[in-house]
């Protein structure tokens, strides 16, 4: 994705952070963002951003994130290649349980580049929408290019949903269909909201 003018803004030009892309309504993914990257982010209404690397945020960004309500959320896997290290399930599935909660989002995802621990963890949701396999690899070897690691995706393949779904089920939110039914959970709470804001008849 390459620059964007806003015309509603003085014709700002808004800068999509390094790898940039819409994953599914609500949720995006993305490279490492930068300062240059936080004018065209306003425009997603973030809530929330998914942090997969184990180095600090930078002060700046934080300070980016703090001014526009954006919560962080970090799961620290590690990149090296040298030697290689394992994706570590754990943590991937605490990540899943926070990108699939619709009360997070609109969110991003990123690591560095935005090609491999953030590939693994969009394999693994598409897991949970019940995509076939070869379409989930094909995606991540896509995004990640010529670089794209044969044991990420065998942790893709490997990776067992089905702990997150009994996880899903405890919260009263069955990830079945996601596109129609992923506001399931928001409503339940705003029906739970309104019910509360009912007035109570009195006795006489």
């Amino acid at each position: 994705m390459g620059l964007i003018v806003d015309d509603d803004n003085d014709g700002e030009v808004l800068i999509p952070p390094p790898n940039f892309s819409m994953v599914e309504d609500g949720i995006y993914r993305s490279g490492f963002p930068q300062l240059e990257n936080f004018g065209f982010l306003s425009t997603l209404n973030l809530r929330s951003i998914i942090y997969l690397c184990p180095e600090p945020y930078p002060e700046d960004n934080l300070k980016s994130l703090h001014s526009n309500n954006i919560k962080l959320f970090q799961f620290g896997i590690e990149g090296k290649t040298d030697p290689p290290t394992p994706m570590p399930k754990d943590t991937v599935l605490n990540a899943l349980r926070v990108l699939v909660d619709v009360r997070n989002h609109p969110i991003l995802i990123h690591c560095k580049r935005g090609k491999h621990r953030t590939g693994c963890l969009v394999g693994c949701l598409r897991k949970v929408q019940n995509w076939c396999l070869s379409s989930v690899l094909e995606e991540y070897q896509k995004c990640a290019g010529l670089k794209w690691r044969q044991r990420d995706l065998r942790f893709i393949e490997d990776f067992e949903v089905l702990r997150l779904k009994q996880c899903l089920y405890s919260i009263i939110y069955q990830y079945n269909g996601y596109g129609l039914k992923r506001r399931k959970l928001l409503y339940q709470e705003e029906n739970v909201v309104q019910e509360q804001q009912k007035p109570q008849a009195t006795k006489g």
